[in-house]
């Protein structure tokens, strides 16, 4: 409900009531400016984009609590949500109000963050931003995210490097023999090192010589589901991988986890990169568990497999992710072009003669 009164004073009361029963009023000089006013509100309300104007008085800080206590991520995500938040988006605009928050501002913080950090890490924090003030608009709390159409810094990472089979072959001996079958199986399945440190016993099939993906163990040592809904997966396994896996258990047999410490408790994420950052150096090899990641990838595709293949055996949620990675691993074969095109328009030569001799 909407009325405009003229006050004693000459002033024009507008007001109306949300739909929450709330009143609202503002005081105009003029008639004509307050059945404006009244007019833009009583279409933002019917239209779903009205923002109470008291609401933005908010400040960042204050929205974010409540916003991350809310929210129902997985560990990874809650962990990296909190550090893009604590670290880098509260520091620069936390005390705030939400609604002085301009694109521009975002921008600035953007800047801000390319001069020290990566710039997939301020990309992250930049979609941890955009996120939040999102959610502050689905509340109607804001009209729009000031995170729009924000330039960000282009990620120039270097292709990935592959390791050689001399490479992987040297880590695997220099590891305890306790994990050699780990470095193995990285290397012979493309298994993240969540995923791998996940496995249990049961998993490995070794008849039909697969490993089921339905689980990792998180830095925290606690399992949860995987990365995405496509890292769920079977992967078959090569003889090599498999006569491993079976020594490993011939030698250390577990009743659950298949990687285990000494002492019988499952093998976490921090052990492990103790162990393989000490045996790096002594071995002069910089390879972390994703370029065993990596070895596997390339591996397929020297051997002609598909992007949707490498796509599923990786566990990626698309292909996009797979060719960005591993895009210019794929031969770009000139013969193989000229002969596929020549394949494909034989018949329109066989026309084109055809006509000539008839023209002839």
């Amino acid at each position: 409900m909407a009325s405009i009164k003229k006050r004693e004073n000459g002033q024009w009361r507008a007001r109306y009531r949300d739909a929450a029963g709330k009143e609202h009023a503002r005081h105009f000089g003029r008639k004509v400016d307050a059945q404006r006013w009244i007019d833009e509100t009583t279409a933002a309300v019917v239209t779903g984009q009205y923002v109470d104007p008291k609401a933005g008085k908010t400040t960042v800080r204050q929205y974010a609590r409540i916003w991350q206590a809310a929210q129902v991520t997985r560990e990874n995500t809650t962990r990296n949500t909190d550090i893009a938040l604590r670290l880098h988006v509260l520091p620069y605009i936390g005390d705030r109000p939400l609604a002085s928050i301009r694109p521009s501002d975002i921008q600035s913080l953007v800047k801000t963050l390319s001069a020290t950090l990566a710039p997939g890490t301020v990309g992250q924090v930049h979609k941890v931003a955009g996120q939040l003030f999102t959610a502050a608009v689905d509340d109607r709390i804001l009209s729009a995210s000031p995170c729009r159409r924000i330039k960000l810094p282009r990620d120039d990472r270097p292709e990935v490097i592959v390791p050689t089979v001399e490479q992987v072959a040297t880590l695997a001996a220099a590891v305890p023999s306790r994990y050699r079958a780990l470095v193995v199986l990285l290397a012979g399945s493309g298994l993240r090192i969540g995923e791998a440190l996940g496995l249990s016993v049961s998993d490995v099939d070794f008849l039909r010589r697969t490993v089921k993906v339905e689980r990792q163990r998180m830095q925290s040592g606690q399992i949860g589901p995987p990365k995405t809904s496509k890292s769920a997966r079977t992967v078959p396994l090569g003889q090599v991988v498999i006569d491993e896996l079976a020594a490993h258990l011939a030698a250390y047999p577990s009743d659950d986890a298949l990687f285990t410490l000494a002492m019988g408790e499952p093998l976490r994420y921090r052990v492990w990169l103790a162990i393989l950052t000490r045996v790096g150096k002594a071995v002069s090899l910089d390879i972390d568990t994703h370029a065993l990641r990596h070895f596997y990838a390339s591996a397929l595709i020297a051997g002609g497999a598909s992007v949707k293949v490498v796509q599923t055996r990786l566990g990626h949620g698309s292909a996009v992710v797979t060719l960005d990675t591993y895009g210019h691993l794929w031969p770009d074969d000139d013969e193989l072009t000229r002969s596929v095109m020549d394949a494909a328009f034989s018949t329109l030569a066989d026309s084109l003669r055809t006509v000539a001799v008839s023209h002839g």
